[in-house]
């Protein structure tokens, strides 16, 4: 078998190991049934209708988009600033702040969790959307630096070097030509940001107190008390959006291909 048919074959079965579970789960959701079984008895709404009209379910909605736009604010910003100082070459501390700032990615969250809540304590901010969004602001500014530093590394510098020499300021060189051509990669971390925010549980556990529940909290706790359907509806909620993300992100990134051209 030629070598290009085996890697597209090692790529399909890579794509079914990972999407398969998730066609399993999300047919799920329409189910009238108050088990996550198949066959389906019948298709409907009714966990859907209990996602958006249960206290519980609702106050997890409202505390993951705060929380979620919070985040992506705050680790936009971060991660663009931190990506941007990066780009310099810094022969002697360059590759050891990238390693720092990569390390959140690769601590255990339990660790981290830890170490937030005792922080976050000590500096009076515990129990409060500001403490929750902080932690995963910690996890989410990898992604963002990242993606950005990706876009940033496809800039020629040439280009801002030939602006500033038409006698545009450091300021309007950022605003006009740098940020523009890295918009694509701030966007894609931004939504890497927000994705992070949603699925994050374990931070959650540690800084977030009963008002702070957010929605994957909530399906965690369901998990562990009583498995209802409703987990199914919400994780179409979070794939659903995830994609529609994707796909914002993937016709912006498109048309600022086009308009390079």
């Amino acid at each position: 078998m030629p070598a290009k048919t085996l890697q597209w074959l090692f790529g399909a079965l890579m794509a079914a190991f990972l999407i398969v579970p998730l066609l399993v789960m999300m047919p799920l959701a329409f189910t009238s049934s108050l088990l996550l079984v198949y066959p389906i008895p019948s298709f409907s709404f009714r966990w859907f209708i209990e996602l958006f009209t249960l206290p519980v379910w609702q106050r997890a909605i409202v505390n993951s988009l705060i929380i979620g736009f919070g985040t992506t604010a705050l680790a936009t910003v971060l991660g663009v600033l931190a990506a941007l100082g990066l780009r310099r070459r810094l022969p002697m501390i360059g590759g050891l702040l990238r390693t720092l700032f990569m390390l959140p990615m690769v601590v255990p969250a339990v660790v981290l969790g830890i170490g937030m809540q005792i922080l976050l304590a000590r500096i009076g901010l515990a129990n409060t959307h500001l403490a929750v969004i902080i932690a995963h602001t910690v996890v989410a500014v990898p992604f963002v630096i990242v993606s950005v530093s990706g876009s940033l590394a496809g800039i020629d510098r040439r280009v801002e070097l030939a602006a500033a020499s038409l006698g545009a300021s450091p300021q309007r060189v950022f605003g006009k030509v740098t940020l523009p051509l890295a918009m694509p990669g701030i966007l894609t971390g931004a939504v890497l940001a927000f994705a992070t925010s949603l699925d994050e549980v374990v931070l959650t556990l540690f800084v977030a107190g009963p008002n702070q529940r957010t929605l994957a909290r909530q399906m965690f706790s369901t998990i562990r008390d009583n498995i209802s359907p409703a987990i199914a509806a919400a994780a179409f909620l979070f794939i659903f959006g995830t994609l529609l993300l994707a796909a914002v992100v993937l016709i912006v990134r498109r048309k600022k291909e086009v308009a390079t051209i």
